[in-house]
């Protein structure tokens, strides 16, 4: 192989790898991505959650969701799903979706797309063994998507989502009002929120400002007339996203089956 073939080479693997991740950027994801950027149903507003399930702080979550009557989905680590399965089966038990945050919360730099399959495949057969079905969604670490992450999550049959609004709760110093703030900065009808169930890989205790916002937040969709609730009831447009990162439309959700830092 020449130098300049090697070259070329090289650049056409990087630019598979990492071009997908442009879909981080907010803007652009709202625009061209919407199924991406989580955009369902105008009268509903879904709630996720990201990096459980923890036996600290999970429960405390699943107490508060169910005072305020509210159903929401939970993307869990396979790694912390295989220490606690009991917890995951709760969630299920309870009326809540599961879905795949991946094995690891790894970064994405470096390509490694059979590891990236075999570590879904894995999360995805442990969320269908808790859930009782098989999961749909997926959002990444850090919600960077990667050729080799499109193409595990295609593999195994997951839609890549990822948000449209955040709490920024993974700080240090995010107080209760701070998250219901960066919500509301940004949420509309037909929004998807990010929060964390779980600290195992942010600030010590930065969960209790999430779960501290969690009333305020689902009083002020309320009031705007906008339902709170998961993924699967939300009525997001069923999209094919490819390694390319280019959005296609497709007939519709699968019948057999009922996410700087994030």
């Amino acid at each position: 192989m020449s130098p300049r073939t090697a070259a070329w080479a090289a650049l056409t693997a990087a630019a598979w790898h990492i071009g997908p991740a442009a879909t981080w950027l907010p803007a652009p994801r709202a625009l061209l991505w919407p199924g991406l950027d989580g955009r369902g149903d105008p009268a509903r507003v879904a709630l996720t959650f990201d990096d459980g399930p923890d036996p600290a702080s999970t429960p405390r979550f699943l107490h508060a969701l169910d005072e305020l009557a509210v159903r929401a989905t939970f993307f869990v680590l396979g790694e912390r799903l295989a220490r606690h399965p009991d917890l995951g089966r709760r969630i299920a038990a309870e009326g809540h979706e599961l879905a795949v945050h991946g094995w690891r919360h790894d970064r994405p730099w470096w390509p490694r797309p059979l590891r990236d399959a075999r570590d879904l495949a894995r999360t995805t057969e442990l969320v269908t063994e808790a859930a009782g079905q098989r999961p749909l969604w997926y959002r990444p670490p850090y919600g960077v998507l990667t050729g080799g992450r499109w193409a595990a999550a295609r593999a195994a049959g997951l839609r890549p989502v990822l948000w449209s609004a955040w709490g920024r709760d993974w700080t240090a110093d995010a107080t209760p009002a701070d998250v219901l703030a960066e919500v509301t900065r940004t949420l509309r009808g037909g929004g998807t929120v990010l929060l964390h169930d779980s600290d195992v890989t942010s600030a010590p205790e930065s969960w209790r400002a999430a779960l501290g916002a969690l009333p305020a937040l689902v009083a002020a969709c309320r009031a705007r007339g906008l339902t709170v609730g998961r993924l699967a009831d939300h009525g997001l447009a069923d999209h094919g996203l490819g390694p390319s990162g280019q959005e296609r439309q497709t007939s519709g959700a699968r019948s057999s089956r009922p996410s700087s830092r994030k």
